[in-house]
């Protein structure tokens, strides 16, 4: 198959599952895997990394209006050291808080599962435990708090929550929704929360990342008719992802997105089985 067409179908894999709870990351793994996609470009972290900063256009673009405010009351605070009854000042920081896990996180470990923790295998292990984490959190959570009732303490556990998204499998949207309601947020809420203190992450990953192709410390050669169309593929499918899942939870459980994963461990393990 042209490897461009290998990218749309990437860039809408990566652009739907970044916001679904069910690991974008995990399925930029499976998908060639189980396809039998080889491109060393395709199957690279790095073109992993350029897809996920289409979702963060797609999230900067969804959620514009949030940003427009979020950031001129977070720096209003730091002018005037108050966040004054300001929802909006004390949202601003509530994301920053979520942060520093992650940065950490991202510094110490992440070269560490870019060469050890992308088998096939083990995403359907993580695949299994993060549809477990999210059944329970979804299951035994209050699920009666919008995002002004968070503390700073939850919202850090939130970002901690979010570090653990590095292994492929787990889901960083799942996770961090899975600690937002374990937290007592509604569904809505915790989703919101997930995608707006995605964008800063993302952000500052994708910039690293997109330093290292351009340097060649990637060690793939870039194609650039395969990363302009997964790029927007993904910017398109984030889109619709994000729109779709907020107006779903709002009225469903995660029932539906912990059926998933079961189904696709299952269909790997047999597909190894059989290989």
């Amino acid at each position: 198959m042209d490897t461009v067409i290998q990218a749309i179908v990437l860039g809408i894999v990566q652009g739907l599952t970044e916001f679904l709870p069910i690991s974008s990351s995990g399925h930029l793994v499976l998908v060639p895997y189980l396809a039998g996609w080889d491109d060393p470009f395709i199957t690279s972290l790095a073109f992993g990394v350029v897809l996920h900063l289409g979702t963060l256009v797609a999230l900067l673009a969804y959620f514009w209006r949030d940003w427009a405010r979020l950031v001129p009351a977070g720096l209003a605070t730091i002018r005037d050291r108050s966040f004054r009854g300001d929802p909006d000042r004390r949202l601003a920081w509530l994301i920053v808080v979520t942060m520093p896990p992650a940065v950490v996180a991202g510094i110490l470990l992440n070269d560490f599962f870019e060469r050890e923790v992308r088998q096939p295998l083990l995403v359907a292990l993580m695949l299994v435990i993060g549809a477990a984490i999210l059944w329970t959190a979804d299951r035994l959570g209050r699920r009666t708090d919008e995002m002004e009732r968070l503390g700073f303490g939850g919202a850090f556990l939130v970002g901690c929550a979010q570090a653990i998204a590095l292994v492929p499998g787990i889901s960083r949207s799942g996770i961090s929704i899975s600690a937002g309601l374990a937290l007592g947020l509604t569904r809505e809420a915790a989703a919101r929360f997930s995608f707006l203190m995605a964008a800063p992450v993302v952000a500052g990953a994708g910039a690293w990342e997109i330093r290292k192709l351009l340097t060649g410390e990637a060690g793939v050669a870039v194609e650039a008719g395969p990363l302009v169309a997964g790029f927007g593929a993904a910017v398109v499918a984030g889109f619709i992802a994000i729109a779709g899942l907020l107006r779903y939870l709002r009225r469903h459980p995660m029932t539906v997105f912990v059926a998933y994963r079961l189904v696709l461990a299952a269909v790997v393990l047999i597909y190894f089985l059989g290989a």
